[in-house]
């Protein structure tokens, strides 16, 4: 029975929303909701930096020993060296957490400080990734902020980090177990793992330079970056961009890269991407993004003119769906650039972007329009839509595959019922893509693209269908729709029902009702005259 006991108690330590929701019973009624945010994420990319760093550095130190060298001082003196810390960061001794975790809980908060300003002034890498003052500005009791540093210490990246991008996790959890009321245009959003791989398997990113306009956690790269290695390539040959315009959530997409040693250009502060492009100029291989969603609070008269939107018309004031297309479509690569980013599904069919997308379609730079099931986020339960643009519709070799020419077709997909992975536990419904949903919905587009397939006959009722534009029932004589349900057919349940007979049950079934409810009323009028009621 004590066996028993044990196990379920070193399950609970190794559950990351068990030591989470720990920590925010420690923190009830001593800090902010944002407040606990950083804090919490902020001693777990503590955690996580020294943790990985002190592997690589006991590492290094058997590879001393292993080569005949045993002297204490030229060991110490080997490992001190950042410069031979390769696929991490050197951490500073001041925010090593092996140092942290030993300091009294009355000195805690000035020593998390100190770290925190070791971490700043340490380099590029980590430049930027933390809140200066954090800990003195919430000041927590000493029993408080120790009591949340030990639970802070169960998190080990050998159970967490190597599977999932942790950082990411713990800001979804505040998502979820925090109930945060957010949106967002207010820049509190995390794209969901299953997601984030759906886009990666489309677009393939596998070799140089990939962007995200609005990064958030930085998620979108850290997934990317598994699915690379995944795929056996080097993510040493993916340069990462990006940018974001909420002061924390750029913090947070710096330490969720620094925490993975991926090299990244997120710009040297936060920025809004339509007014301060951070990366003006530059044009990417692949573009990665989840825009908010029709955010409002986006335009500024000095954007009349600007050169993104150049050919088409400049994008309505009331939603920024359009102005994230077009930034999208400015920065891909001419003539390869491949994106594919996610927008609600009202961007498909709005009235006052008409124009907009009718000249994408007519400039053959929209390749798939892929409609999501409901409920795969936490913060909002609507059906989203995945859009691919691509610069090279003229087919030819492409990682390995063979593509046909594909100028002025649409591969239409429509996986709203897809919705069959429900996620337990959870405060809300939410599904899942499975491993194998996201393999055959991009085996459908790869196929779609292969040479050897005709764009006209390709399709599958009620899932997918490639559209030319300028086909008889095509794109242009539906008004340059891109609603999916006006191209993919979607079978009538109600053929082959012989109404005749299900209306003859049906009369039968009310006439037998009629019976009952007759027979019951009589009933109740005896037993009611026995006790000396009247009737009528």
């Amino acid at each position: 029975m004590a066996k028993k006991a044990t196990k379920k108690k070193e399950d609970k330590a190794l559950n990351l929303e068990s030591i989470l929701l720990n920590c925010r019973d420690y923190l009830r009624g001593n800090a902010s909701l944002n407040d606990k945010r950083d804090l919490l994420l902020t001693l777990v990319f503590l955690r996580f930096i020294g943790e990985k760093f002190e592997d690589e550095k006991e590492k290094m130190r058997q590879d001393c020993i292993n080569n005949g060298i045993l002297e204490e001082p030229i060991i110490e003196y080997y490992t001190k060296n950042p410069n031979r810390y390769k696929g991490i960061s050197y951490v500073p001794e001041p925010a090593r957490w092996s140092m942290l975790i030993n300091v009294p809980s009355t000195k805690l908060n000035a020593a998390l400080d100190d770290a925190l300003q070791a971490i700043d002034d340490s380099g590029k890498a980590f430049k930027g990734c933390v809140r200066l003052g954090l800990f003195s500005s919430i000041n927590l009791e000493s029993n408080v902020i120790k009591k949340v540093v030990d639970e802070v210490n169960k998190v080990s990246h050998k159970a967490f980090g190597e599977e999932k991008d942790l950082i990411g996790r713990v800001y979804e959890y505040f998502l979820k177990s925090f109930a945060v009321n957010a949106t967002k245009e207010d820049g509190e959003f995390y794209t969901p793992h299953d997601v984030v791989e759906l886009i990666a398997a489309f677009i393939e990113p596998f070799d140089g330079t990939l962007y995200d306009p609005c990064c958030g956690s930085g998620g979108m790269f850290v997934q990317c970056a598994k699915y690379v290695e995944a795929k056996q390539g080097d993510i040493s040959m993916v340069n990462v961009y990006g940018q974001e315009s909420d002061p924390a959530t750029y913090r947070l997409a710096k330490m969720n890269l620094a925490v993975r040693g991926i090299s990244h250009h997120l710009g040297e502060k936060n920025a809004s991407t339509f007014t301060n492009d951070l990366h003006r100029g530059l044009t990417f291989d692949y573009i990665m993004a989840n825009p908010p969603f029709n955010l409002k609070s986006w335009y500024d008269t000095n954007l009349s003119n600007d050169e993104r939107w150049a050919g088409y018309s400049v994008p309505p004031e009331s939603n920024a769906n359009y102005a994230w297309i077009l930034h999208i479509l400015s920065k891909l690569k001419a003539g390869k650039g491949v994106a594919g980013f996610l927008l609600a599904n009202g961007a498909l069919g709005d009235t006052d972007t008409q124009n907009i997308r009718q000249k994408l379609i007519e400039n053959d730079k929209i390749e798939a329009i892929i409609v999501l099931p409901r409920e795969l986020f936490y913060s909002t339960d609507i059906s989203v839509t995945l859009w691919i643009l691509n610069e090279n519709k003229r087919g030819g070799l492409w990682h390995g595959r063979k593509l046909r020419n594909r100028e002025h077709e649409i591969l239409f997909m429509d996986l709203r019922q897809w919705a069959t992975n429900p996620v337990k536990g959870e405060q809300k419904k939410k599904f899942v893509l499975s491993a194998e949903q996201i393999k055959r919905a991009s085996e459908i587009y790869f196929r779609w693209q292969s040479e050897g397939t005709d764009g006209k006959s390709y399709s599958k009722p009620e899932l997918y269908r490639s559209v030319g534009v300028y086909d008889i029932d095509g794109i242009e004589s539906n008004n340059f729709s891109l609603v999916p349900s006006r191209y993919i057919r979607f079978e009538d349940r109600d053929n082959g029902i012989d109404y005749e007979e299900v209306l003859s049950d049906t009369a039968k079934t009310v006439s037998g009702l009629l019976k009952r409810q007759k027979e019951n009323d009589a009933t109740l009028r005896n037993a009611l005259k026995l006790l000396g009621y009247e009737c009528e």
